[in-house]
């Protein structure tokens, strides 16, 4: 085999590693059947990959199923750690703020949690959602964590759902059919209302910010005591937070066109 052959098959083993992990990433965990029916590849060529992943801690086998090694997992930390969410996003919060004069939040995904790691009061009076910077709060409900959970995995949704809806105030969705048709609509329109889900008299919308596959890892809310519904009046609010999440979520590579309203 000549020198180009071997760069080119190994060109070619490459991206088959690189598809492996981001099915792991996406879908995970998997077997060698379903990642060979997914990818298109022969179960053989899917199991030599496995082991080469595993022996660099890329990958990990669990009974008959491959997920994510702790070697891939801390890379990707080690990356987004690189990136300042809340110093990029924090112009765009300072703007919306400003104009609106409420509350704006960012909030990340933290397992099924989601942890406020910034906010921006507005100039609306002191009756503002001033969420407390690293407290953590469900996904199930309020504006940022629906969103957030609408625009995360399958089984990311799943593992929420399977657990008890507690509520947080009388207006708390805590119906699991009511909740999956409520993200069933965030997903379509690209943004989430609190309707007092999280405090009484506090109203909120919500828009996810994206990673490279299109999954919402944060998302950035405006909060405060004006009513949010879902008419032509919230539509402003929501351009300005679809329009700095779209900016954001490039940083973090996701190229893709926008979801829900454009």
């Amino acid at each position: 085999m000549s020198l180009t052959d071997r760069a080119t098959a190994s060109l070619s083993t490459v991206r088959r590693a690189a598809q492996v992990l981001s099915a792991l990433a996406q879908k995970g965990p998997l077997g060698i059947r379903a990642l060979s029916r997914d990818l298109g590849l022969p179960a053989t060529s899917v199991q030599r990959i496995l082991i080469d992943l595993a022996a660099e801690s890329m990958a990990e086998q669990h009974d008959t199923e491959w997920m994510l090694g702790h070697r891939a997992m801390e890379l990707g930390r080690i990356h987004l750690d690189r990136i300042d969410l809340a110093g990029i996003a924090k112009p765009y919060s300072q703007r919306i703020a400003a104009e609106v004069g409420e509350a704006v939040n960012i909030v990340v995904r933290n397992g099924l949690q989601g942890v406020c790691i910034d906010k921006t009061l507005g100039d609306r009076g002191r009756f503002q959602l001033d969420w407390p910077i690293g407290l953590p709060g469900p996904l199930y409900c309020g504006g940022a964590g629906k969103a957030i959970l609408a625009f995360s995995s399958t089984r990311a949704q799943e593992a929420v759902l399977s657990r008890p809806l507690t509520p947080l105030t009388p207006y708390t969705i805590t119906d699991t059919a009511v909740l999956r048709a409520e993200i069933a609509q965030i997903r379509k329109r690209g943004y989430s209302i609190d309707a007092q889900e999280v405090a009484a008299g506090v109203w909120c919308v919500a828009v996810p910010i994206l990673d490279g596959d299109g999954a919402a890892f944060a998302a950035m809310s405006i909060s405060g005591p004006s009513v949010k519904e879902v008419t032509d009046l919230v539509t402003p609010n929501v351009t300005l937070l679809t329009d700095a999440c779209r900016a954001i979520s490039r940083h973090f590579g996701y190229a893709q066109q926008w979801p829900g309203r454009q």
